[in-house]
């Protein structure tokens, strides 16, 4: 019997060394090596600097609304509680005015704060893991050159257990691995940069990725869709979402550049994404996304659950309603039989966005209504007015379940309960 006891307990310290190895471990690999993915030379550091964080979209979550550029405070809601990202700036007491560039090294590609601290992944290391050391420097003595601005730094509020950060030594033991992206070479240099922007500067599957119980995403190289701050992030690779592999490579770049497309528009988070960081990026750069995001294997669709499901025999009912409803406030805009009339409102017929599994973001675009971003390629952009207080959720249920089956539209219907919970919760 002791020796039993005494086998349990030496298997139960090996796990737990093991685990703090996984989970606390630096990248063996040698991390200042630069790599071809670097933009052309004589470019001055903090020039590059600042272009890359402008495509990282770092301004997005660390510039609260009514505070200053990049020194933080915004909430981030979360299924674990509210982030809140700290201040960027270079002051000495609350931002990275003591940091040196090995700090902030280490946050990007190790996850760790400038004392050693393990970050929260609602930070995402586990994209910029994979950014060169030069790129990483570039940002650093981009933001050191920012005018500093005090703006003391806001404690999470985490739901339990969440708040146990040592509980991340378990969490990055199972789902993270620090690493630079190595370039594949049976691909050529823009796919690679491509590539290099998706997984990790542009750190998409950070949004159009589903994620399990825990957080973590379940493929930085195939985002697969998600939710993310209220809104439906589509999947990427699948042609019946956010899939692109059989557009044209300009329209690719439009989208990405202007936010409008002939096949698309952005809304709500990825109108933001557009407007801070895409329209920045260079031709180069969109056209390697876009050769990227082309190169993915087609995907089905992600299976959406929990969804509160529409009795059959009530469905007809709800789509007569909904006609009369389309006809009284949509049809004038989006066309009597949903062909809609470019710029001003799209199509809704065959119009993947209203169609796909998650309803997720036509309940939320008919609630809150929306805008395109304003942009070169679209400086004067046509909304969406929002009918959250005009009509009712059951209305809203209707006239969705209506322009989900009509005109050869093939989506699921919506129910009032669906469309109630998405009046919740912040905007974005």
């Amino acid at each position: 019997m002791k020796r039993l006891v005494l086998a349990v307990l030496l298997l139960g310290i090996a796990l737990a060394a093991a685990v703090s190895w996984l989970g606390l471990r630096a990248d063996p690999g040698d991390l200042s090596a630069t790599s071809p993915l670097q933009p052309p030379t004589g470019i001055a550091a903090t020039e590059r600097g600042r272009y890359l964080v402008r495509v990282g979209d770092c301004m997005a979550c660390h510039t609260r609304q009514g505070g200053a550029d990049y020194a933080g405070g915004r909430a981030i809601p979360t299924p674990f509680g509210t982030f809140y990202s700290p201040n960027l700036t270079p002051d000495n007491e609350t931002g990275l005015g003591e940091w040196s560039a090995d700090d902030f090294w280490k946050a990007l590609h190790e996850g760790r704060s400038r004392d050693g601290s393990l970050l929260y992944p609602s930070f995402p290391y586990t994209n910029y893991t994979r950014l060169t050391r030069d790129d990483s420097d570039a940002m650093f003595a981009y933001l050191k050159g920012l005018p500093p601005v005090s703006e003391p730094r806001r404690e999470h509020r985490l739901e339990f257990p969440y708040n146990y950060r040592l509980l991340l030594v378990g969490w990055r033991a199972l789902f993270f691995r620090p690493g630079v992206y190595q370039p594949d070479g049976a691909r050529d240099a823009q796919w690679n940069r491509g590539a290099y922007l998706v997984q990790g500067l542009g750190h998409c599957s950070a949004c159009h990725e589903a994620r399990n119980a825990l957080g973590a995403v379940q493929s930085r190289d195939n985002p697969a869709g998600g939710l993310v701050l209220n809104w439906y992030a589509p999947a990427l690779a699948a042609p019946a979402e956010a899939g692109v592999q059989d557009w044209p490579q300009e329209e690719i770049v439009a989208l990405l550049r202007d936010g409008v497309a002939p096949r698309a528009s952005t809304l709500g988070p990825m109108a933001e994404v557009v407007y801070e960081s895409l329209q920045h990026a260079s031709a180069e750069d969109l056209g390697a996304m876009a050769t990227y995001l082309k190169s993915l294997a087609p995907t089905r669709p992600p299976a959406t659950r929990g969804v509160i499901q529409v009795r059959a025999q009530a469905v007809d009912h709800m789509a007569k309603r909904g006609a009369a409803i389309y006809t009284e406030h949509c049809a004038n805009c989006h066309g009597e039989a949903g062909e809609g009339a470019p710029p001003m409102a799209p199509a809704l017929r065959g119009n993947r966005a209203v169609t796909m599994e998650s309803a997720v973001n036509p309940i939320r675009a008919i609630l809150f209504g929306g805008y395109a971003p304003g942009t070169a390629g679209n400086p004067r952009p046509f909304g969406m007015p929002p009918f959250g207080s005009t009509l009712s959720n059951e209305q809203i249920a209707d006239v969705l379940t209506y322009t989900r089956g009509a005109w050869g539209n093939q989506g699921r219907p919506v129910s009032a309960a669906e469309v109630g919970l998405n009046r919740q919760g912040p905007l974005w």
